[in-house]
């Protein structure tokens, strides 16, 4: 983007978020919908691999911003393609009682990604091109396996169902609303950062180079592997999921507010560090326990995709934010702002009964 723009690249990369976030919220509830309807969640996910690596691959010849733009708005639709209807795969075969767990694998998954990240600022990879290129393999190595392979049974069918009489539930349907209003205030305080931690991190320590700045994130997201199967495995122990998630966001609401008041460049990034490891381990436990509360299969995938709002909207909104706040007012006061979000989501998932 900077290439293509040069010092409009924040401004639009503003843009890009925004219509990107607009694509995203719309197709994963048309996707999980599909999904549902027709049954095979298989179909879909290959669908979405395949339109995706062409995509990517499509970005190596784009020359105008314009295109770019759209590129990553269909690039968009087809990931949530992939990625609903896999979600809602996990949600019909894992049985509640194993659903902490489920979160704690899913951590593996935005470190492992952020490890790729440093192949990416090796110089045989330095051409925009073989970036696009890794990445596409890299994506085709995840998900191709379990197409291929995978041959999941299905446990007994009450594992995850509920009694409709149980989904409308006063106490039932509140639960599911506090569960989606903390993870769209936790997702902002990640929108935040997953799009601007870049600029953030040259104001912060120009001569930082982009390994330094990829083993920093990656490093962060790999201590919430071992963080989430802990606090995972205990909550299925324990039947205390809600309450460990509120304690979870409440250290990462701490590391908000340290980088804020950080004095050095090395306790901004210990303070990073602190925050990327519980954001992570929140976001990858609060997702596997939504399918605790989201247990009618024959709409799972939907309700997924309803769900993922919480990952979209703050994409229409944060950008926007950014660029009235930080020209300003620095990067401190942002951060101050999201710690209070965080804080508002510990405060209401305290609230949800444990035995929902």
């Amino acid at each position: 983007m900077t290439e293509l723009v040069g010092q409009d690249d924040i401004v639009w990369l503003g843009y890009m978020v925004f219509a990107g976030a607009i694509a995203a919220s719309a197709s994963g509830i048309l996707f999980g919908w599909l999904s549902d309807r027709s049954r095979s969640r298989r179909v879909w996910i290959a669908a979405g691999l395949a339109i995706i690596t062409g995509l990517q691959l499509a970005m190596i010849r784009c020359d105008t911003i314009g295109v770019l733009l759209w590129l990553v708005v269909a690039w968009q639709v087809a990931l949530n393609m992939l990625l609903v209807p896999l979600i809602a795969w996990a949600g019909d075969l894992v049985p509640d009682g194993q659903k902490g767990f489920l979160g704690g694998l899913l951590a593996f998954a935005p470190a492992l990604g952020a490890w790729s990240a440093i192949l990416l600022a090796m110089d045989s990879v330095a051409l925009f091109g073989d970036k696009i290129s890794v990445i596409a393999m890299l994506a085709i190595a995840s998900v191709l396996p379990v197409l291929l392979f995978g041959r999941p049974r299905h446990g007994p069918a009450s594992q995850n169902s509920a009694s409709p009489d149980r989904t409308r539930q006063p106490r039932f349907v509140s639960a599911v609303m506090r569960m989606w209003v903390a993870r769209l205030l936790m997702q902002i305080s990640g929108a935040a950062l997953a799009s601007y931690l870049y600029f953030w991190l040259r104001a912060l320590d120009p001569a930082m180079g982009d390994g330094e700045k990829a083993a920093l994130f990656a490093g962060g997201l790999t201590a919430s592997i071992v963080a989430a199967l802990a606090v995972g495995r205990w909550t299925d122990r324990h039947g205390r999921p809600f309450a460990a998630l509120s304690v979870v966001a409440i250290i990462a609401a701490a590391g908000l507010a340290a980088m804020a008041l950080a004095d050095s460049p090395a306790e901004a990034k210990l303070a990073y560090f602190v925050f990327a490891a519980a954001g992570a381990t929140f976001l990858a436990l609060h997702a596997s326990q939504t399918l605790r509360v989201l247990p009618d299969p024959v709409r799972r995938g939907r309700d997924i995709g309803i769900f993922n709002l919480t990952n979209t909207a703050p994409s229409l909104v944060m950008p926007w934010v950014a660029i009235s706040v930080v020209p300003g007012f620095g990067f401190d006061r942002l951060f101050l702002v999201l710690a209070l979000l965080a804080l508002g989501a510990a405060a209401v998932l305290a609230t949800i009964p444990r035995n929902v």
